[in-house]
């Protein structure tokens, strides 16, 4: 890097030197080593050996796994190698060029062609003009790229807006009434997900608060959250509660969600005067309560999933919340979040985290077991969205 750029400084100065008014050259070499700086800023930073680590391996098995997911290679593993290696290349090539648009398309299959043959004149026959066959391939190809780079730029940039849309309709501001407080956290997997966390204010000193899951991630999986929200918020509105609340709001969804998908719910309703709890547990990851005492008691399901059976029954259940206690509400992001080995983080390593942690603000709770977590994974990226709600009931004085 430092010789490219002293020749290119060389060549400056000689073509400039008498253009240059001679007032003015330390304020333009100022100008040309900022100009560098900022060059080489642009390329370096926030750049780790994790991420590189990460985009040469976890990204790059990613990428190809995504374009050969629907790929039998397993009938090949018979044939010869000769024949195999052939074969699954030929295949990899058409399920990339199968994703493109026909007039890109072409260009792949052109640049892809002249590339395969540029290189095989240039090493085994080296003759005259097989350099420019690697030139021109190159070419093409770089129009590919640089012609779905746009599209993925203008698609993350109308993401970004979903993602603002998405966190403006969750309540991630620190909710303090009387004893209860209530601090949240979502890390989604891609730029929006399909997570979904609410607190909700009820009559007569009781508070609403759950949390959910929609199956997969993701923009279909935030559209289906916006579903959910809109839909539990006018049922409560109208009225419903506990079970009852729940079991409409199932109906709603298995009318209206695909039959491939379904939404876990940790639903809760909270006298806050009491500490009385009453919860259904629609197939979501049970909460643990950490009791003042310091044992750890599971809130396990009361009933399947949502979006299943339009008329499946759910059960409610009531506990204490007594003075001293909390609640960590959390989604499979969570527990199922992977490591290098392909070991999950798990229910008993959360419990543990709990123990080890005890007595810590609800705040640091969440920020610590998030980067537990994300320790935990190491150059892996989490696959899934993570969100996290902490609900304490302060002590008495």
């Amino acid at each position: 890097m430092a010789d490219p750029r002293r020749r290119f400084e060389e060549l400056a100065d000689r073509v400039g030197e008498k253009a240059r008014p001679a007032g003015r050259r330390a304020e333009s070499a100022a100008f040309e080593e900022g100009y560098w700086q900022e060059l080489r800023d642009l390329f370096t930073r926030d750049l780790s050996s994790r991420e590189l680590q990460r985009l040469l391996t976890h990204e790059a098995r990613e990428s190809l796994r995504y374009f050969v997911r629907e790929l039998d290679f397993e009938a090949l593993a018979s044939l010869p190698w000769y024949k195999r290696h052939p074969r699954i290349a030929w295949r990899t090539f058409t399920a990339i060029a199968y994703r493109l648009s026909p007039a890109r398309r072409l260009l792949f299959a052109l640049g892809t062609l002249l590339l395969a043959w540029g290189w095989a004149v240039y090493v085994f026959t080296p003759v005259a003009g097989s350099f420019g066959l690697l030139v021109i391939a190159g070419t093409l190809l770089f129009v590919v790229l640089a012609l779905e780079l746009r599209d993925k730029l203008v698609l993350k940039s109308d993401l970004e807006i979903a993602r603002q849309i998405q966190f403006g309709l969750l309540p991630f501001e620190p909710f303090d009434r009387g004893a209860i407080a209530i601090r949240t956290a979502m890390r989604p997997a891609n730029t929006v997900g399909g997570d979904y966390f609410d607190v909700v204010e009820l009559e007569a000193g009781r508070l609403a608060f759950m949390v959910g899951d929609v199956s997969g991630k993701g923009m279909p999986a935030a559209l289906l959250m916006a579903l959910l929200q809109g839909s539990l918020r006018t049922l409560l509105t109208a009225g419903l509660r506990g079970e009852e609340m729940v079991a409409k709001l199932n109906a709603h969804l298995s009318g209206h969600m695909p039959s491939n998908r379904l939404v876990t719910l940790f639903y809760a309703e909270l006298e806050q005067d009491s500490g009385v709890l009453r919860y259904v547990n629609a197939g979501h990851n049970p909460p643990l309560i950490e009791r003042r005492s310091g044992a750890i008691e599971r809130l396990a399901s009361t009933g399947m999933a949502l979006g299943i059976l339009a008329d499946a029954v759910y059960t409610g259940f009531e506990t204490a919340f007594e003075a001293g206690d909390r609640i960590l509400l959390y989604t499979d992001g969570i527990t199922e979040a992977n490591n290098v080995r392909d070991e999950e983080f798990g229910e008993q390593r959360l419990e543990e985290f709990l123990e080890q942690q005890r007595g810590i603000g609800d705040q640091a709770l969440i920020d610590r077991l998030l980067a537990a977590v994300l320790r935990f994974c190491g150059p892996v990226a989490p696959r899934d969205d993570m969100t996290l709600m902490v609900v304490s009931r302060r002590p008495e004085a």
